[in-house]
């Protein structure tokens, strides 16, 4: 999915979308989602599976950026110290955190005996977003078979914008959620893949900036804001089959900080940007045989084009958000607008050219 329509502020020229525009290009990459939405109930989660094997026993080179770091992650400690992502990653709402940690902690025991007894621990890793302005978050009614269940039922298609983890989420003031993009580049003759996925519940709206059109400026004076201070939040997956190392894609995370601050964000005092890239192309085994390992890296001197790769498939993965993203109305009966439908009642009153244009650009 991604765009409906061609992606026009690339800063990647050698990169091109993959088949489904979705992190799930990357091969073996899979997504679940459970979604609540009625009443005051607008929560869900969000799962991406890294692998179709067992990622305890073949663990990924990995890595976890923090931006800025209002938030309640687990598992990133671990990733940074030893490089490693031995879990799929779960994204729900703050106060589900712990629920999805017991939940993944046992499903990865139920996978694999071993753990706790003859060998290690795991390291659950869950982010998460405040989806508390729309969704009545103390009601904390997520359960562990809630998490089982989304798991359990992943795949390679998965829809966008106010679904699963993302349904009470905000972006710029308006409804945000999941968004996700991808990108295929050649390396030596073969095609390669980056995907994205984000969680999106950060911005002020008159802040947001699309294809260099101050759109925000326009709908803030249209419509009054609904917050003073910065207090959201955005978690990035980057997933690729690339040969990176840990400290490669700790490199590679950092860089998604750009794609998100195309769109208009400053990172406020207290929101929570959080990034986690992993790559599949090289494998960790738990019980290795030999001492010596060896993995195939890209060289560095040749990564600009990915750190451009990476901008652009995390600034197209925030805008699919803010076109797939559907009104709803809050746990207190206010709407909360699409951009669509935020565009379009502008557009009853003012009939402006450019944002014409740019809708017609985003296939909105």
């Amino acid at each position: 999915m991604g765009l409906s329509k061609p992606f026009l502020d690339t800063i990647s020229t050698d990169s091109v979308r993959g088949p489904l525009n979705l992190i799930t290009d990357v091969p073996g990459v899979t997504v679940g989602q459970t979604t609540f939405n009625s009443g005051t109930h607008h929560t869900g989660i969000t799962v991406v599976k890294p692998t179709t094997d067992n990622v305890f026993l073949n663990k990924l080179p990995a890595a976890a950026h923090v931006i800025n770091g209002f938030g309640k992650s687990t598992g990133l400690v671990q990733i940074n110290e030893l490089g490693t992502l031995e879990t799929p990653i779960v994204l729900t709402n703050t106060f589900a955190v712990g629920t999805a940690e017991t939940a993944l902690a046992e499903d990865m025991m139920a996978e694999n005996p071993a753990i706790g007894d003859t060998t290690s621990t795991v390291n659950p890793v869950i982010m998460e977003c405040n989806d508390g302005d729309i969704n009545d978050i103390r009601d904390v009614f997520i359960t562990k078979e809630d998490v089982l269940k989304t798991l359990h039922h992943t795949g390679q298609s998965f829809e966008e914008g106010t679904v699963g983890a993302g349904v009470g989420m905000s972006c710029y003031d308006l409804k945000g959620g999941i968004g996700s993009a991808s990108r295929v580049i050649k390396i030596d003759g073969k095609s390669f893949t980056m995907g994205a996925l984000v969680l999106s519940n950060y911005g002020f709206l008159r802040d947001l900036n699309i294809y260099n059109v101050p759109v925000g400026e326009k709908l803030a004076a249209f419509n009054a804001e609904k917050k003073q201070k910065e207090k959201g939040s955005i978690v990035t997956i980057l997933a690729t089959d690339i040969p990176f190392n840990s400290r490669q894609l700790t490199r590679i995370a950092k860089r998604a900080s750009v794609g998100i601050t195309r769109t208009g964000a400053f990172i406020g005092n207290g929101s929570g940007e959080i990034v986690l890239a992993f790559s599949t192309a090289n494998r960790i085994s738990h019980y290795p045989k030999t001492e010596l390992s060896s993995q195939a890296a890209i060289t560095d001197d040749k990564i600009d084009r990915y750190f451009r790769m990476t901008v652009s498939v995390v600034e197209e993965a925030i805008l699919s958000v803010l076109t797939h993203a559907t009104t709803l109305n809050d746990r207190k009966g206010n709407p909360r607008l699409s951009l669509q439908d935020a565009l379009q009642g502008y557009q009853t009153h003012y009939q402006d050219p450019e944002v014409a244009r740019l809708q017609t650009q985003l296939g909105i």
